[in-house]
C-alpha cells in the first residue's frame, strides 16, 4: 500500500484538537498510531480528537493514561475500539508487551500510542500511522504525519 507523509503547523490546542478530529473520522479501524513528542507538545489533545472524529462515548473523558498505561473508549455506537495507550511509564519492550498491545491491534479498534518512540521496535511490526509533534511557538505545533494511508492523506491535503 502507499503511503504519504505531510506536515501541519497548528496555531492553538483548539486546532489541534480538530484536525484530530479530521483524522478521527477518515479511520476505518485496524489502524494504529504512533504518537511521539515532548511533554506538552500536543499529544493528548490530538488525540482527544481523534476519539471524538471516531464519535467515542463521553462517558470517560479522554485523558492521558499515564498511571493506568491504558485507557479504552467506544466509538461509532461500539462499533470501534479506541485504546489509548501511554509508553512514558513503561519500562521494558516486555512490560509493554505484557499490556496486550498485540491483542488490541485488530480490524475493529483503533490503537494510539502515546510515547511511542519508546517501545517503537514492538509498535512497527504493525505498520503504524507515526505522528511526531514539536513546540514551533507558545500556542503552534508541527505535526510531521508519515506512513499515511491513501484514505487519510487525502482526507488531510483536500481543499474544500
Amino acid at each position: 500500500m502507499n503511503r504519504t507523509d505531510i506536515t501541519i503547523t497548528t496555531r492553538s490546542s483548539t486546532e489541534t484538537i480538530e484536525l484530530g478530529k479530521k483524522i478521527g473520522a477518515a479511520l476505518h479501524g485496524g489502524e494504529v498510531i504512533a504518537l511521539v513528542g515532548q511533554l506538552g507538545a500536543g499529544k493528548t489533545h490530538l488525540i482527544k480528537g481523534i476519539a471524538a472524529g471516531l464519535e467515542a462515548r463521553q462517558s470517560q473523558p479522554v485523558s492521558s493514561p499515564t498511571f493506568v498505561l491504558v485507557n479504552e473508549y467506544f466509538g461509532r455506537g461500539g462499533h470501534v475500539h479506541i485504546y489509548h495507550i501511554d509508553a512514558y511509564r513503561v519500562e521494558s519492550l516486555r512490560e509493554f508487551e505484557a499490556l496486550g498491545f498485540e491483542e488490541y491491534c485488530r480490524p475493529d479498534s483503533v490503537v494510539m500510542v502515546e510515547w511511542a518512540d519508546k517501545v517503537m521496535s514492538v509498535v512497527e511490526e504493525f505498520a503504524p500511522i507515526r505522528i511526531e509533534l514539536e513546540h514551533a511557538g507558545k500556542t503552534r505545533r508541527k505535526l510531521k504525519l508519515s506512513h499515511l494511508p491513501p484514505y487519510l492523506a487525502d482526507t488531510l491535503t483536500h481543499k474544500p
